[in-house]
């Protein structure tokens, strides 16, 4: 029985390769386990397989977990479909979307078909080149031995600040618009009640001049004839 020595690598991250047997009578579903079980993703996820050319274009797909939309059309199953049944070509593509809802997209090509099986488990991971990039979205876990507190310190910048929240306090008692820009410590308020206090003293005095005629005699002003 043949074994297919398959190259994966991630489509927007080349510096990550995986290589792995696999027997020609088993199925995509025993690959895509495989691919994740050597990039440590959970493999229970809507996935698919296309094959390919060598432009990685889309052809018929092989699905895992598929959509009801999908199975109407007569999708492939992974579970149900050997990869021997899609191999036309000793250097045979497939294009691979992992986990519709936050992807990842492989490149994964036939490299090499060894016709002398040894006595491996297969699938089996024969190479790995680089770390899987953390799935989108994922929760960053502490590693061993760190305590909240030490997460929380390392990122307290007000203490490299040397922030007092005393000041704070002394800072919400104050009321800005009170403040006056001109004559800082004396409210705005009362420049404008002591400018308002002046204006009408000065109305005041102005009026009392007139007030003090309000009973002249205009025979007084009358001019003589001549």
């Amino acid at each position: 029985m043949a074994i297919y020595r398959f190259k994966v690598s991630f489509e927007d991250y080349d510096d990550v390769i995986r290589e792995i047997d696999i027997k020609s009578n088993q199925t995509f579903e025993d690959l895509h386990r495989a691919i994740h079980a050597s990039t440590g993703y959970p493999v229970e996820v809507s996935s698919s397989f296309y094959v390919s050319n060598d432009f990685w274009n889309k052809g018929q797909e092989i699905a895992f977990m598929p959509t009801e939309r999908k199975l109407e059309r007569g999708v492939s199953l992974m579970d149900k479909s050997k990869l021997s049944g899609f191999i036309d070509d000793p250097h045979q593509k497939f294009y691979y979307t992992y986990n519709f809802d936050r992807p990842f997209d492989f490149h994964v090509e036939l490299i090499k078909i060894l016709l002398n099986e040894d006595n491996n488990t297969y699938p089996a991971l024969v190479k790995s080149i680089g770390t899987a990039p953390k799935i989108p979205g994922s929760v960053v876990v502490p590693q061993a031995g760190t305590t909240t507190s030490k997460l929380v310190n390392d990122f307290d910048f007000l203490d490299g600040l040397e922030f007092d929240p005393e000041q704070l306090e002394d800072v919400e008692d104050l009321d800005v618009d009170e403040m006056s820009i001109d004559n800082p410590g004396k409210s705005s308020s009362d420049d404008t009640h002591h400018e308002t206090q002046e204006e009408h003293e000065e109305d005041d005095e102005f009026m009392d001049e007139f007030s003090d005629n309000e009973n002249y005699d205009s025979d007084d002003y009358q001019r003589d004839d001549y």
